[in-house]
């Protein structure tokens, strides 16, 4: 029984994603999206796009690490890109305090699987892997087609440049998924004028 008390107090405290709200709206633009559906679309894109992934990456391994990787906003909230706030997005900061999440969040689960389920977050977090590299490009694609498909959504709130698209996200998304980078780059442009 004290297993499953571990595995039950792990996946109560994952039903607090579904009160982490993101900066990102719904494609309609009626509310913000939350940490859970968030999650739950990566997945699916990766699953539907793994045509798109460089020879060798595993889709299920992918799609491991996008149900987890926002595990840790839980402690931490949403740190917006975009957001005034956007320079606190990556830094050493929010990375130590994810890290202490990871750590408080994945040790409530018994010690055969939560270390497993720590170090495959660790390795998104990271993108150095062919896995974590096309995790992280879906994580940044999905926020831009839904700002495509709300009529540039929180891109106009935020005052975001195509510039700081290119660089926040176009690089990590061309790294592990250039065909898709491209093709949202194309539907993108108009949202910002003559380049």
């Amino acid at each position: 029984m004290a297993r499953l008390d571990d595995q039950f107090a792990f996946l109560l405290e994952a039903d607090r994603l579904k009160q982490v709200n993101r900066a990102t709206t719904l494609t309609d633009g009626s509310r913000r999206e939350n940490s859970a559906e968030h999650s739950w679309h990566l997945a699916l894109y990766a699953m539907v796009l793994a045509d798109q992934a460089r020879p060798g990456v595993n889709i299920d391994r992918v799609i491991r690490m996008l149900i987890l990787h926002d595990l840790v906003e839980i402690d931490v909230g949403d740190v917006p890109i975009h957001s005034a706030n956007g320079a606190a997005h990556g830094s050493a900061e929010v990375a130590a305090a994810e890290a202490r999440a990871a750590d408080r969040i994945f040790g409530l689960l018994p010690a055969d699987v939560g270390p497993g389920l720590r170090a495959l977050w660790a390795e998104f977090e990271a993108a150095e892997t062919p896995d974590a590299i096309f995790a992280k490009s879906l994580d940044r694609v999905q926020p831009v087609l839904h700002n495509i498909a709300s009529g540039g959504g929180t891109w106009v709130e935020y005052n975001v440049t195509l510039e700081q698209l290119e660089t926040r996200v176009g690089q990590k998304v061309a790294r592990g998924a250039p065909a898709v980078w491209e093709y949202l780059r194309a539907r993108m442009r108009g949202f910002f004028g003559p380049a």
